[in-house]
């Protein structure tokens, strides 16, 4: 394939809270990173991402799930992270991620599964359990949703697509997603933190969120604006907007077919996103007989601020099976 970017070793290099061995998977000349740590006969966690994320992510609950005998396996989407990044706009669909997933999955002969999904990685993951039943032992949802007829897309949402359209407050050259990642732990109120992406006015901050930021920013540094249309098509395919390039017809069929699922599943949200509400959460959570645990204090990317205490709760969940 012609025209694919690829992020620099070098930008990864000095990121000690992430020093997991990069894996690479090869999709249609196309190569795919992912993390593979802890015992290779051990049961699997898949942890997956969403946008405007990676892998990262995960820094937190990667250590610990390896220490109670997890295998990780923590892909980065084509586009996002360690992954390779092709130019064309057209190439990103929710149903190429999702045949990408597939093709990982089958590829590392992964069972035992323990999905772990949130924001995106529900549309794309989920969509492996419906696929693949057999390989997976149980679901973890986390602030994310499917597609269906009755769903209600919140105000932010609908916000956040308009935001990215053309003429929107994000659809800029080389926008500097890992400030949002600041936004939304805590560390930057949105009347800094929306300056300094729109503008480049950047501030003075402590070495924590120094890590942070540079560890999502990382896949971009220094990249031309192309690389960014990976993670720009995401917002652009929620179904309310595009229906067709979201994978709409399936969603629906995901969500209805995983509504007989009679395996464990267990909802962890973080009760302060008005992206994906805890009540639809706890709706989701009763639809499929699950069991539904609120952080009140973690947003939308929950792992990156509650990693640990997503992984407490996860393991209590399957020892109470």
């Amino acid at each position: 394939m012609e025209n694919i970017l690829r992020t620099p070793a070098k930008n990864f290099s000095e990121l000690t809270d992430y020093p997991f061995e990069p894996n690479y998977y090869l999709w249609n000349d196309v190569r795919v990173h992912y993390v593979d740590e802890g015992p290779k006969d051990g049961p699997v966690m898949l942890l997956l991402h969403g946008m405007p994320t990676w892998g990262y992510l995960y820094r937190d609950m990667i250590p610990m799930l390896i220490a109670k005998g997890y295998r990780c396996i923590v892909p980065d989407h084509i586009g996002f992270g360690r992954s390779d990044k092709p130019t064309e706009p057209s190439f990103y669909s929710i149903a190429r991620h999702t045949e990408v997933l597939s093709g990982l999955i089958s590829n590392l002969g992964l069972k035992n599964i323990t999905l772990v999904c949130q924001d995106w990685g529900g549309p794309i993951g989920l969509a492996q359990a419906v696929y693949m039943e057999e390989r997976f032992s149980r679901l973890v949802i986390m602030n994310t949703w499917l597609h269906h007829e009755e769903y209600e897309y919140s105000d932010a949402i609908i916000k956040w697509n308009k935001n990215w359209q053309e003429g929107g407050l994000f659809s800029i050259r080389h926008p500097d997603i890992a400030v949002l990642l600041l936004i939304s732990a805590g560390i930057l109120a949105p009347k800094l933190g929306i300056p300094w992406i729109l503008h480049g006015e950047k501030l003075t901050i402590d070495s924590e969120a120094t890590k942070m930021y540079r560890g999502f920013q990382a896949p971009y540094l220094g990249m031309p604006d192309d690389a960014f249309n990976g993670f720009r098509a995401f917002p652009l395919s929620i179904c309310h907007y595009d229906f067709d390039r979201g994978n709409g017809t399936a969603q629906i069929y995901f969500f209805e077919q995983l509504l007989q699922w009679n395996k464990p599943v267990h909802f962890i949200w973080g009760g302060a996103d008005d992206i994906f509400t805890e009540k639809w959460g706890e709706t989701w959570a009763k639809k499929m007989k699950g069991t539904f645990k609120s952080l009140p204090e973690a947003g939308h990317f929950l792992q990156n601020t509650h990693g640990r205490e997503i992984v407490e709760i996860l393991l209590n969940k399957i020892s109470e099976e």
